[in-house]
């Protein structure tokens, strides 16, 4: 029996030399000469505690930092029998295209010799620049044949909606290499976290955070992404989920009005969105203690547990177990969905029931 799999795992740089055995000696050089000394996440401050859980910050080294560390505190402790890096080096952020995709291949190279080569139990999410798509495509490809990449991660705050049709390259080569492709909270160029501009404290960025993920959805949906792959699947990661039954309600309504300026959406988008897409449920967005019919009208709403994806989103912190609650109230076979069977299917794992319960 295998353990439930942890489906958002944040495995941090150390230093910027860490990629330099990976990088052409063009570009280790362009970093030493520019004075660069590294692209840790700033959607992530080191001091604020929600970036990181105490006891991710014991010892030396970065939150996240050292393969050791997460696999006590994600796979030994809890007992996950696998945990998807989601890796948030903020390469995207760069505007020198050749350089970010420099920097995104080689940041795939030091996941696969640090991290898949460190435990059997990871999986890795392949890391590719949005301003070049071709050549993002190419390094889905290129990551294809390496055991242990199981989806391809994009951050929502891009230049340009995710759905149109400069980014298509990128779906079909995850289409093509069976992997998912995941959207989390984060800067890729030049735009602020919110939709609507740069805000004035931290606190407007982290609880607009969701915001983005809707409009990135979308797009997704109306640009007719789901139409021209139809097997993509795409996982919107740190985000809520108490969000999407409004959503879904709002785009099949105005879907019914406007359906003629879509016509490749030839189905209510709620539909599309059930088919394709599946959400983390860490940090769980619903209320600390909701009443069992709650949790039963909001399964119904989106559909199924089968949109569900456990995480622990470690290293960051929630101050709260809201997840466990929501867990609490499901049937033991929508538990083993959300836990195990929902990811193993997605990711290609072993398809044996969860055997424990996450215990933090």
């Amino acid at each position: 029996m295998t353990g439930f799999v942890d489906c958002d795992v944040h495995n941090a740089v150390p230093d910027l030399a860490a990629l330099f055995p990976f990088l052409a000696d063009r570009w280790v050089d362009y970093c030493v000469e520019s004075g660069v000394d590294g692209f840790d996440p700033a959607f992530y401050p080191a001091g604020m505690p929600l970036s990181a859980r105490p006891e991710a910050r014991r010892g030396d080294g970065l939150p996240g930092s050292d393969p050791d560390t997460v696999r006590a505190h994600v796979l030994d402790g809890p007992g996950a029998g696998h945990a998807v890096l989601n890796c948030l080096y903020a390469v995207q952020a760069l505007h020198n295209a050749d350089w970010s995709t420099a920097l995104a291949g080689a940041l795939n190279d030091w996941q696969a010799a640090t991290w898949l080569a460190a435990d059997p139990r990871f999986r890795a999410s392949v890391v590719v620049s949005p301003h070049d798509p071709r050549a993002a495509a190419e390094e889905v490809d290129r990551r294809a044949g390496t055991p242990g990449f199981v989806q391809v991660l994009l951050l929502a705050s891009t230049q340009v909606p995710l759905g149109q049709r400069a980014h298509w390259p990128i779906y079909a080569a995850a289409e093509a290499a069976g992997m998912a492709v995941a959207i989390h909270p984060g800067v890729a160029g030049a735009n602020a976290l919110s939709p609507v501009g740069w805000s004035s404290h931290y606190i407007e960025d982290y609880a607009g955070a969701a915001l983005t993920l809707q409009s990135q959805l979308t797009s997704l949906v109306s640009e007719g992404v789901f139409a021209a792959h139809q097997g993509l699947r795409v996982v919107l990661l740190e985000s809520g989920v108490t969000w999407l039954p409004s959503l879904m309600w709002r785009f099949d309504k105005n879907w019914k009005a406007l359906r003629r300026e879509v016509p490749w959406v030839d189905r209510p988008p709620s539909q599309l969105i059930r088919e394709h897409v599946l959400l983390t449920v860490a940090p769980f967005d619903g209320p600390s203690d909701p009443a069992p019919e709650w949790i039963d009208r909001f399964l119904t709403q989106i559909g199924s547990a089968e949109m569900l994806l456990h995480a622990s989103d470690y290293p960051h912190w929630h101050h709260g177990d809201g997840q466990g609650t929501l867990l609490g109230h499901l049937s033991p076979a929508e538990r083993a969905q959300v836990l195990h069977g929902n990811a193993a299917r997605l990711y290609g794992l072993p398809e044996e029931a969860a055997s424990c319960a996450p215990t933090g």
